[in-house]
């Protein structure tokens, strides 16, 4: 077995997938992609800070616009209170690094005031969709060049747990909101993490329709390849990844507080029309 068939096996946990011949560096090193846990004392510089920002202002932006913006926090202080804002995630704490990537509408209210003219499209939810994907457009930038680095990471989305509360500690103006965290860092070799299964290109691949029946048998093939995840990883997971899902969207309580998001996003002063 050389090394693609290797990496399309790992990615998606089964031993008979297709393996494309189309590749290049780029795609060997996204199918390597792990989230990582545990991290190295080790700091990330300035200088590879600023390439992976270099490599984020490289994604799209929509019209332009650059509704995003990142804080980089290394303060131990600010990154324990960061942690407890996002359920406790000791790796919130203890990594190097933490990027809080930032749907950023007050920058372009600030330059419309300059230009003297109005922006009351930025009160509607467009514009807070715009400003969420173009952080997340640069965020996997970023991680992508990160990644290339030698360095290691993993997203953050319990920074919606207690968004004011977040916003307080960056001290974030009106009309911003922390999207999700980023830990970055050297990987502990100690604690390796491994590359997590994906679903089957059928379960999100759709050619000319969108078809909801062609998922059923490749999402109980994905069950199967979790379970065998789980176990290898002696991970204590009950049930399949459908038993996993479904309870993550039972209903508010398994939100973990993001179920007040709208209140949350008013009260930061984004309007939603």
């Amino acid at each position: 077995m050389n090394e693609r068939q290797s990496l399309y096996q790992t990615r998606y946990g089964d031993a008979d997938v297709p393996v494309p011949q189309a590749t290049s560096a780029v795609i060997e090193h996204l199918l390597s992609h792990r989230s990582v846990r545990a991290y190295r004392p080790d700091p990330v510089s300035d200088d590879q800070l600023a390439a992976v920002i270099a490599a984020a202002q490289s994604a799209a932006s929509s019209s332009n616009l650059h509704a995003w913006s990142v804080v980089a926090v290394r303060d131990p202080e600010r990154k324990a209170a960061l942690a407890e804002c996002a359920g406790g995630q000791a790796h919130v704490r203890e990594a190097p690094l933490q990027l809080v990537w930032l749907a950023d509408l007050a920058r372009l209210h600030r330059v419309a005031e300059r230009c003297e003219r109005p922006d009351e499209a930025l009160d509607y939810t467009e514009m807070l969709l715009v400003a969420v994907i173009d952080a997340a457009l640069a965020a996997q930038n970023a991680a992508v060049a990160a990644e290339s680095l030698g360095l290691s990471l993993v997203y953050i989305g319990g920074m919606r747990n207690r968004p004011e509360k977040v916003a307080e500690i960056l001290g974030l103006p009106p009309r911003v909101f922390a999207v999700f965290g980023m830990c970055v860092g050297y990987a502990d070799a100690s604690k390796p993490a491994s590359i997590k299964p994906r679903p089957p290109q059928s379960v999100v691949l759709h050619h000319e329709r969108y078809s909801l029946e062609q998922q059923d048998a490749p999402l109980v093939a994905y069950d199967e390849a979790m379970a065998r995840f789980y176990e290898s990883q002696h991970m204590n997971v009950r049930g399949t990844w459908s038993v996993h899902s479904s309870k993550r969207v039972a209903g508010p309580a398994s939100l973990t507080g993001r179920d007040r998001l709208v209140e949350a996003l008013d009260n930061l002063g984004f309007a939603l029309k």
